[in-house]
Parts: C-alpha cells; structure tokens; sequence
C-alpha cells in the first residue's frame, strides 16, 4: 500500500531525512512519531507529493510519488497541521468544492459529501459558515475533507491538536472506526493518541528510523527492565537513596510520597526498593511493577543514551 525506499531529503548543507525505509500494509493504522524537527513532515510531505525528495522512492498504491502524482493523488487524503479551510463557503458547498477538485466523478459526489459529514458528524452543521464554527467543528472539516474522495490512504498530521478533552476522544473514536476501510498515517506528539488508536508504531529521530514496531509489542523494544511505581505514606525526599539501590536505572520523582522507578527486571530488586522505604521510615503505602508503555521507549530511542536498534 506504502512503501518507502531509501528515502533522503538535504536542505542544502543540512540533512532532514537519511535513508528512510518502510512499509504500510492496507488497513494499517500507524503512528508516525519523533521529537520536533526529526523529519516527520518532511517526510510526510514527500509521501503527499508537495515536495521531491533529494533521493529515493516513494510509492502508493503501487504508483510512484513523482511519476504519477495524479494517481497517487486521488488515493490519498491529507489533513496538515492547520487544516486548509475556505472559511467563507458553507461547510456542505466546501467539501463538494474539494470533490470536485480531487476528479470524484459527478455521480458519485453527492453521496461521498454525505458520508463525510456523517462520519465526522457534521450532519447538523453542514449548512453554517466555516469561520463561524469551533475548533473542534473546524478539524472534523478538516477530517471530512480528506475523507470526502474516499481515499484509500490518509495522512492526518496532529489532528487533535488544541481540542478539548471530549473533542479529542471523539476523533479518536473516529480513527478507530476508519480503520480496515483506510490505510492511515497518524502523527502526533501524543503518545496515549498512537496507543489508543494505531496498530503499530514507526519512531524517527534526527532524520532516521530507530524503531518500527507494532503495538502490541513495545515490551520487547525495552527489554530487560521494567517501571516501579512506588507511593509513601509521608513526604520525605528519599529519591536518592532509591536511585542507590543497585539495579536502578532511574528514579523520577512526581513528589515526596509519589516514585517512577525505572529498574532491571529482577523480583529481589523489587524486595529490595520495599526494604529501602521501610527503612527509611517514610511508610509503604504502594508498590506497582509495570511493563514498558509507549512514553518510556520513545523516550529511551529519542533522548536517551541507550540505543535499540530499528
């Protein structure tokens, strides 16, 4: 469906993107992650065809990027960042407006429009200004509008960013249900977002993949340790004698009774912690293991100092 060959892209001296490799099979949900200026949307341009790449492939469908740009064009919708809106049309003129533009036969516009504005449940708004809509209205018209051709591949760049708690979850569920029907790219600096509603994870960072994975298996990209939540009945600053302990890697300190202990993967290191806050008199009140989430390695493969390989 995707696919992703030695992909590279210099802006003059600097180099964004190296060698990029991947493939997206149909159907596939995946989280596109990295910190800022990693090379995300560099390369996420390149796939979108708004920019060559300096060397490389790209191809959708089966169709090279810069070869056939209108055929990979009409298989794929993108929702960027800031959501390319016509702010004085009506939302229901707007999206037949981008049908038309994308070469959806005549025929089948009405009922595309229609699906669009029911899948992002913009039914009921369909007939008011888009500038006088919320931000929450305007990125489901955002989501519609890369929705309305029916592509078979969407690209959606942050498209939660700066919604409230309720609106987020609601283009998630929306995600959730776009999936099998769409192939789709979702990046995003939020990392619940990818874990709530991908199948899989690729992490770039300084222009490079480090890891692609699928979800379901991020244990395995931080093997060999394990979190601690550790919880005290008084506050008493005893992070450092935690981080004493031999076997721990880290301590975070959320406050005085509150510990995130990162730690090798030994049930007497466990013993051990307990021992230490008993000792120093500051109350067990909890200790919780728990396996690597997708925070704790995106964290290791970006800033920190271990390196797993991609």
């Amino acid at each position: 469906m995707i696919e992703v060959s030695h992909l590279s892209k210099n802006y003059g001296a600097r180099l964004a993107i190296s060698d990029l490799n991947f493939s997206i099979a149909k159907g596939d949900v995946v989280g596109f992650l990295g910190p800022n200026g990693a090379g995300k949307s560099t390369t996420m341009k390149i796939i979108t065809g708004f920019m060559a790449p300096s060397s490389g492939q790209a191809k959708i469908c089966g169709f090279d990027v810069f070869e056939n740009p209108l055929e990979v064009k009409k298989r794929i919708g993108y929702l960027p960042e800031t959501p390319p809106l016509y702010t004085d049309m009506f939302i229901q003129d707007y999206l037949k407006y981008v049908a038309e533009l994308k070469q959806v036969p005549a025929s089948k516009i009405k009922g595309l429009v229609e699906r669009a504005l029911e899948k992002t449940q913009l039914q009921s708004v369909k007939g008011r200004l888009i500038k006088n809509l919320s931000k929450g209205f305007k990125q489901r018209v955002g989501i519609a509008q890369a929705l309305v051709s029916d592509p078979e591949v969407l690209v959606l760049d942050e498209p939660t960013v700066g919604l409230d708690p309720k609106q987020v979850s609601e283009i998630r569920d929306l995600i959730k249900e776009l999936r099998g029907e769409h192939t789709i790219i979702l990046s995003t600096h939020i990392l619940p977002e990818v874990q709530a509603t991908c199948n899989k994870v690729i992490i770039i960072h300084e222009g490079k993949i480090v890891a692609q994975e699928d979800i379901s298996r991020i244990d395995s990209m931080n093997q060999g340790f394990i979190m601690l939540t550790v919880k005290t009945h008084k506050a008493q600053a005893i992070g450092g004698q935690l981080k004493n302990v031999e076997g721990v890697q880290d301590v975070e300190v959320i406050t005085n009774q509150h510990y995130r202990i990162k730690m090798s993967e030994k049930e007497e290191l466990i013993e051990k912690i307990a021992s230490e806050v008993i000792r120093a008199g500051s109350g067990l009140v909890e200790l919780t293991p728990s396996r690597a989430n997708l925070e704790d390695v995106f964290l290791k493969l970006t800033y920190g100092s271990d390196k797993v390989e991609a």
